[in-house]
């Protein structure tokens, strides 16, 4: 016998405590990356830790090098078992002057067109989304005592800082992290109205170049048109990463870049985003991509290479007539399907060193290099979880990659060889990361509504 029915009005019913426990937290100054706020991000992981222990599952603030992990985990009535992952710290405040209410005093506002909304440091990114699957968790245990599946949680406490200690946890506790599938609340909804299930991430190569030529700034009067100009030749390389139809021009570049199902095509082209909605606003007009690609598949399904900046020579005020001796550039690959992040790094530097003259040479810093998410469309879960949002949104959910990537959804496949379901309820106009970051309330509501279907249809 199902009992979503009356999960679902125990939701509605309890709308209010549900947006109280939320302010409790979000009132924790729980900020990563400033170590002033140590003892705040404990307090946040132990408020968590507290909450889950109030839902009869065995939670624990396990230490890290860092900020610690909330671990719990708690059986289901089905013997599918899932792995929840988010995180409790937050962006620093920075500007404060721009702030309309102290960032850590939650406020319920009404916007000019309506909408109700909870604005805080952390209200959207990410506590109010991690909230969303524990109030769906704690309405299942108090309507029927227990939930639809079994449940890890896994709360980290320095997403914000690079998630720099969590490969390591997650080796060290595999065998407490074994789980069928793995759930992420931190992305966002198509728009207000229609849901979304990311189902891919670009991965990412990341390199910085130096050209040198000379062992000194020269005189260009003196040695302009002679000597070797490091700007020159590195533009020249950088202007041939791509072709006359935006296309990489690394060798093998493509090897592994999959096709998109037309039906998948379809139906993003029904979703109607175009240079005037996506670029407009950015003050651009025209995709700078690869010719004959829809915009949409440019930005989140496609590979692309950026160059994100370049130094050389002098860039003060006023003129100085220098042939620089030395020019960088910091260059970024994001990756899709099955490419390699290694042999596209080794391209890379291939393509360099094939068109550096004499009398120069190059030296490479090498990041580290991700690769690719994606689901299978025909995924059992994912199925699954597109009838529970559409069941409560009463449209179809929006099944699309992202163009950034998430390096611990990576970590998640290679480490527990979990797939991913990102499932977010944020919006485009949310603020993260800026001053008066907003959750809306319709968001968080229907985010836990959501949740609590998702949960019985994975038990089905």
């Amino acid at each position: 016998m199902s009992h979503l029915d009356d999960v679902l009005a125990y939701l509605d019913a309890h709308r209010t405590e549900a947006r109280e426990r939320l302010f409790q937290w979000l009132k924790i100054e729980s900020i990563s990356t400033d170590p002033a706020y140590k003892s705040e991000c404990v307090k946040a992981a132990e408020w968590l830790k507290a909450e889950l222990a109030s839902l009869g599952v065995s939670a624990e603030v396990a230490p890290t090098d860092g900020h610690p992990v909330v671990l719990g985990s708690i059986e289901g009535r089905a013997k599918k078992h899932a792995l929840f992952y988010g995180h409790y710290d937050v962006q620093p405040v920075d500007p404060l002057n721009l702030w309309e209410s102290q960032p850590f005093d939650p406020q319920l506002v009404t916007l000019d067109d309506g909408r109700h909304v909870i604005c805080a440091r952390g209200a959207a990114d990410d506590k109010g989304q991690v909230m969303t699957f524990v109030e769906a968790c704690r309405a299942w245990k108090a309507v029927t005592g227990s939930l639809p599946i079994g449940v890890t949680f896994m709360i980290e406490g320095e997403e914000e800082d690079g998630s720099k200690h969590l490969p390591d946890f997650l080796k060290s506790h595999r065998d407490r992290l074994r789980a069928d599938v793995a759930l992420v609340c931190d992305t966002s909804m198509w728009d207000q109205a229609t849901p979304q299930i990311t189902t891919g991430l670009r991965g990412m190569v990341y390199e910085e170049v130096t050209i040198k030529a000379a062992i000194r700034d020269l005189h260009s009067g003196l040695y302009g048109g002679g000597a070797q100009n490091p700007i020159r030749v590195l533009t020249k390389i950088l202007g041939d990463l791509h072709d006359a139809e935006g296309r990489v021009t690394l060798h093998g570049f493509y090897e592994g870049v999959p096709e998109t199902p037309k039906q998948v095509l379809d139906q993003w082209a029904s979703l109607g985003l175009t240079s005037e909605s996506f670029l407009k606003p950015i003050g651009l007009s025209e995709p700078a991509g690869e010719k004959g690609r829809m915009l949409i598949e440019m930005v989140q399904s496609r590979p692309a290479c950026d160059v994100n900046g370049i130094v050389g020579g002098y860039t003060g005020i006023g003129a100085k007539t220098v042939i620089a001796a030395e020019a960088s550039a910091k260059v970024s690959f994001r990756l899709v399907g099955d490419q390699d992040p290694t042999k596209i790094r080794d391209a890379f530097h291939a393509h360099v060193r094939a068109r550096l003259p004499k009398d120069c040479t190059v030296d490479f810093i090498s990041h580290k290099g991700s690769p690719a998410i994606t689901l299978p469309f025909d995924m059992p879960d994912l199925v699954a979880a597109k009838s529970a949002l559409h069941d409560e949104w009463g449209v179809d959910a929006v099944t699309l990659g992202s163009g950034g990537s998430i390096p611990i959804v990576g970590d998640f496949k290679k480490i527990l060889g979990l797939d991913t379901l990102l499932i977010g309820f944020g919006l485009d106009d949310d603020r993260i990361h800026s001053p008066n970051e907003k959750y809306d309330v319709r968001s968080f509501e229907k985010g836990a509504r959501s949740w609590a279907r998702v949960l019985a249809a994975f038990s089905e």
